[in-house]
This record gives structure tokens, C-alpha cells and sequence, in this order.
């Protein structure tokens, strides 16, 4: 049996991260963490793009346009949806991720899903460098693995 895996290389274009500036305390983190992950596997800064967009309703527009200029070897949706006292998160969580799901399936790249969805700010903080880790890292390097898992499975 032969097994493709991918593995931590370096991706030949630049990698995006869609951030949304609402909940910026958490997402700044997610940035960070996604950019630490990024350059500790071999980016430089200039290998990295931050598209800045207001909320994350907005990132799967972006993240669509990215995927379609063909300029990025994957994209990383980094983002902070936080449950209030109306419907108002449901709606906008599952926009974000039928977007996302959606393009994930139709794009040529890895689309990366890093857009917490918590009931409290505490959640939130534990999983954007607190005690459950950060997943802006954890998402930079499933992108950097799947970039290079997709360049395999074209060549095999």
C-alpha cells in the first residue's frame, strides 16, 4: 500500500490569513499564533499576507477572492464569533462555516477554519493561547501539511 502524507515544507507562494477585527483581543492572538507556526516552519514575513476584514461574516468573501486570484498556496480563516443573548451568533456562525465548508470543497488549496465559536470570552482566551493551546497555530500548521499533501497527491 502506498500512503501520501504531508509534511511541514515550505509552500511555493505566499499563505493568507483572513483575520476579522471584531473580537480583535482573541483574534490578535490567533494571528500571532498562525504567524509563529508559519515562520518556526520555514516562512519568512513576506511569505505571510494578513487580509484584515471587519467581522467574520466578512471572512468568506475574502477568503474566496484569495483562493481565486491564485496568488496563495492556502488560506487560514482566523476569527471570534462569541455567543451573546440573540440569535444574531447562530446566523453568523453558520454563515462563516457553510462559506468556508463550501469553498474548502471547491478550491485548488487548503482553506483553513480557525474561526472560534464559544460561549465566553474565557473559552475563547483558552483556545487563543491559554490553556487549550492556540488554534491559529494548530491551523498554520495543518496548512502548511495539507499544502504539502495536495502537491503530492498532484504528482503521484
Amino acid at each position: 500500500m502506498r500512503v501520501l502524507e504531508g509534511s511541514f515544507s515550505k509552500p511555493t507562494k505566499p499563505v493568507a490569513l483572513v483575520a476579522s477585527r471584531f473580537n480583535s483581543l482573541v483574534v490578535d492572538r490567533l494571528v500571532e499564533g498562525a504567524r509563529d507556526g508559519l515562520v518556526r516552519h520555514g516562512l519568512s514575513d513576506e511569505d505571510i499576507v494578513l487580509l484584515k476584514v471587519p467581522g467574520a461574516w466578512e471572512i468568506g468573501a475574502v477568503a474566496r477572492r484569495c483562493v481565486d486570484s491564485m496568488k496563495y498556496s492556502a488560506v487560514i480563516a482566523l476569527g471570534c464569533v462569541i455567543r451573546g443573548d440573540t440569535p444574531h451568533f447562530d446566523q453568523v456562525v453558520s454563515g462563516v462555516t457553510r462559506a468556508l465548508g463550501q469553498l474548502s470543497y471547491e478550491a485548488n488549496i487548503p482553506v483553513v477554519f480557525a474561526v472560534l465559536t464559544t460561549e465566553d470570552l474565557e473559552q475563547a482566551e483558552q483556545r487563543a493561547g491559554g490553556k487549550a493551546g492556540n488554534k491559529g497555530w494548530d491551523a498554520a500548521l495543518s496548512a502548511m501539511e495539507l499544502c504539502d499533501l495536495y502537491r503530492k497527491i498532484e504528482s503521484a
